[in-house]
């Protein structure tokens, strides 16, 4: 299999040489845009260490080289200040996203989709963060007719089908309700089927005591 690690030119290779020794190794990271584990490894294949004043200065400070020694002193100007980045060259700029271009799986607002679980759901706005991008139909139907959810509340079918989208077919229940009825589920279908007429049965009671407030 081909490795897709770029390969060191002679040039990185005779800045390393030359800098390793007294440079910190993240700083010389940045300056040839690499990682510092892949500075590490190239130092060793060439035989390099750390001149001996630049490894005392680093056990001086606790956790070695995460100390003062790699931190920019003040007034410290870094090497790639202003600069937009490290540029690979050749092909690599074609492969690289444009000012305003969206990937592949990008979608327009208003676009629908299936979840995981075969919920519909609409693409209401286009931040990037796809929880806050992403709500299901039911939900912002249920929202036109009734209003904002509250907390803790979700939507459900009543008919237990996920297609049906009609507002005479959604339920808003509590999420403590939603976990007891999927538990009611793994009962016994007549002991099951009492449960669900007495959740009814409150249901009822705490509706009309509501109206009668």
């Amino acid at each position: 299999m081909r490795s897709s690690r770029r390969a060191w030119t002679k040039k990185e290779v005779a800045i390393i040489r030359r800098l390793y020794a007294d440079k910190p190794t993240r700083e010389l990271a940045g300056l040839l845009g690499r990682s510092a584990r892949s500075i590490y490894a190239q130092a060793y294949l060439l035989g390099l260490n750390k001149n001996e004043k630049y490894i005392r200065t680093c056990r001086l400070q606790p956790g070695h080289a995460k100390g003062r020694a790699t931190q920019f002193k003040q007034g410290h100007l870094p090497h790639n200040k202003g600069k937009k980045g490290w540029q690979a060259g050749g092909d690599s700029v074609k492969s690289q996203f444009k000012k305003g271009q969206n990937p592949h799986n990008w979608a327009p607002v208003g676009s629908t989709r299936i979840s995981k679980g075969g919920i519909i759901q609409r693409k209401i706005s286009d931040t990037g963060y796809p929880p806050r991008d992403w709500r299901s139909e039911h939900s912002i139907l249920w929202e036109q007719h009734h209003g904002p959810i509250p907390k803790q509340h979700i939507i459900v079918f009543r008919n237990g089908n996920v297609n049906d989208i009609r507002i005479e077919n959604l339920e808003m229940i509590s999420r403590a309700e939603n976990m007891r009825r999927n538990t009611i589920h793994n009962l016994p279908e007549a002991l099951a089927d009492t449960c669900r007429a007495i959740g009814v049965l409150n249901r009822r009671i705490r509706e009309r005591s509501s109206h009668e407030k």
